[in-house]
């Protein structure tokens, strides 16, 4: 196995995704120190909860982070954990944004983008499960 994989009690895995989100109305807030403040708060959020960030980019509308987590926790968790606790922190750490917000009450938008990434593609898992439909008839002949 690779070593990517982590292991827990009676299983190998590897739960890595990519999530993209921005902030409501997609306005550009997320510039003049807000983005290095976010970065670093997201970290915090990652180092508490067990989560591995692979690549991370605050753009001026959007974010994309590429984080490795344990298999027990469900996409759509983290995608809210990220999200809920970043705006708090940052409507702390910046009262300037909360107020630009103070009308909607939030500062990301209600969706987000999630991909599931691995180390093999699609199409060589395929392979291998109907190497594995093969390999087992020929013992059964």
């Amino acid at each position: 196995m690779s070593k990517g994989y982590h292991s827990a009690s009676h299983c190998k895995y590897l739960t890595q995704y990519h999530f993209i989100w921005c902030p409501k109305f997609r306005f550009p807030v997320l510039k003049d120190g807000v983005d290095d403040a976010l970065k670093q708060i997201l970290y915090g959020i990652c180092d508490r909860y067990g989560y591995i960030i692979k690549a991370l980019e605050v753009m001026p509308d959007h974010i994309h982070i590429f984080i490795d987590c344990p298999h027990t926790v469900a996409p759509s968790d983290i995608a809210r954990t990220l999200k809920s606790i970043s705006a708090v922190e940052l409507f702390k750490a910046y009262p300037e944004l909360k107020r630009f917000y103070a009308r909607c009450g939030r500062l990301w938008s209600n969706g987000y983008f999630v991909s599931t990434i691995g180390h093999i593609s699609e199409d060589t898992v395929r392979r291998y499960i109907e190497e594995q439909t093969h390999e087992g008839r020929k013992g059964t002949s």
